[in-house]
């Protein structure tokens, strides 16, 4: 046997075979005890997560309960919904727009300067998805304006969003002392979390009914419409001509009355 063996050890091809023998038992036990990639990946969205729920503990849960589960007043009045199920894109657009945190109740939440950093909404995002399934945060394909179709996403929004938007988004008022915003201004990544959650008065559009491309081409006409220069000086609500004859009326007949009480004033005194 040991002769078998010491002629083994001579042949040509013994030191490649301990060399490949060595390297597969060392490649195994780095795969066997390395951490991989998505071991990293959740290993930070837990951290994030863990962020997110301090933030949400000193900044949320006097509304909406530490775990989300929402509050009611001993009177039965609701103080903070149930954030279950609501997503991240949820919390991305009422933190992202400055709606929440609420400064106090009132029949709607209004836009107002952000309260987080981007990084904290991104943590506190992260932290109410993880209690449940809900919409998640927009891909950045579907929120570029130059890539949707102005004329399509027009027809879009006339058909699903003017009624309460105004045919140009510039807002309208709405029942029960709720209004539809003003679209002017908001970015586009809100704009896709708005019609995918559907915040306050607003139905819900998700990406069956309106799909992500249908999306993109609304935030395409929005963008067109708040970067078209107004000729007249004047926007008036960028409802087309209907206002602006409404303002002629207004003014220009009313200077013509103006003046002609003054003339048969002085012209009786006279």
């Amino acid at each position: 046997m040991g002769r078998l063996l010491s002629t083994r050890r001579r042949h040509p091809l013994a030191a490649v075979g301990v060399l490949v023998a060595v390297l597969f038992t060392t490649g195994g036990a780095y795969a066997a005890l390395a951490p991989t990639t998505s071991q990293n990946v959740q290993a930070a969205s837990s951290t994030q997560i863990e962020e997110g729920r301090q933030l949400f503990a000193i900044g949320c849960s006097s509304c909406h309960g530490l775990d989300g589960e929402g509050q009611v007043a001993r009177d039965g009045e609701v103080l903070g919904p149930s954030l279950i199920g609501v997503g991240a894109a949820a919390v991305d657009f009422q933190v992202g727009t400055g709606r929440m945190p609420l400064a106090a109740p009132s029949a709607q939440a209004e836009r107002k300067p952000v309260s987080y950093s981007q990084e904290q909404i991104d943590a506190l995002s992260e932290f109410v998805a993880s209690l449940a399934p809900g919409p998640e945060r927009p891909p950045e394909e579907y929120l570029d304006p130059a890539a949707g179709n102005v004329a399509r996403g027009g027809e879009l929004f006339r058909t699903n969003c003017s009624q309460c938007h105004n045919t140009t988004g510039q807002g309208g008022a709405l029942t029960m002392g709720q209004f539809a915003p003003n679209l002017t201004g908001v970015e586009p990544r809100h704009i896709y979390e708005a019609m995918l959650t559907g915040p306050q008065a607003m139905p819900v559009f998700n990406d069956k009914t309106v799909t992500p491309e249908d999306k993109r081409d609304i935030i395409a006409f929005l963008d067109s419409v708040q970067n078209e220069p107004n000729p007249g000086g004047l926007a008036i609500g960028r409802v087309g001509p209907v206002a602006e004859g409404l303002w002629a009326w207004l003014v220009g007949i009313g200077l013509l009355i103006g003046m002609a009480t003054w003339i048969v004033t002085r012209s009786s005194k006279a």
